[in-house]
């Protein structure tokens, strides 16, 4: 019996009004994606720096150096710094498939895996978006965030970062219900 390999639709979705989830098909193995999501080094290359120990209930703190994802960088929005930092907490862990931390005060992420064939299916959700501004900048962010991830595994230059997120932002704004 052979499994069926998902291919995912590049634009997240709402399976609950405050529940946003993305998928990515990615190059594995399983454990190479692993370390992007998990070595501050290999993160900050997509998402954001930060040492993180792999033990449920540790502390960490995730600092994003956008202008730095690309070169070039595009175009900073107005309002977004040079630097953000937040603290996190991990609320679940299975190495290899599973990694959930709290994001913010209220929200909370989970990093899905499964191998398919040669790929990785990578799954996001970000739970307990508060409000629709929010949502729209954590869509079009992650979006553009998986975006570099996919580039920098499949050994290609990502596209510059803001322009991706100011662009996609605009297409969450159309695509999402107000």
């Amino acid at each position: 019996m052979t499994a069926l390999l998902q291919t995912p639709d590049a634009y997240g979705v709402l399976t609950e009004p405050t529940t946003l989830k993305l998928q990515r098909l990615l190059p594995g193995p399983i454990e190479r994606v692993w370390a992007y999501l998990t070595q501050s080094e290999l993160r900050r290359q997509w998402l954001a720096a930060g040492p993180m120990e792999l033990k449920v209930g540790a502390p960490f703190e995730l600092v994003w150096r956008n202008g730095e994802l690309s070169d070039p960088p595009g175009q900073r929005p107005p309002g977004f710094p040079e630097e953000h930092r937040m603290q996190s907490r991990i609320v679940a862990l299975e190495a290899p498939t599973k990694l959930v931390f709290t994001w913010g005060a209220d929200s909370e992420v989970t990093f899905g895996l499964e191998d398919q064939g040669d790929e990785v299916l990578l799954s996001v959700i970000h739970r307990r978006v508060p409000d629709r501004d929010v949502l729209l900048n954590v869509s079009a962010g992650w979006h553009a965030h998986l975006d570099v991830l996919s580039a920098r595994l499949n050994g290609k230059a990502p596209l510059p970062h803001w322009d991706a997120w100011s662009r996609l932002k605009k297409e969450y704004e159309r695509r999402l219900p107000a």
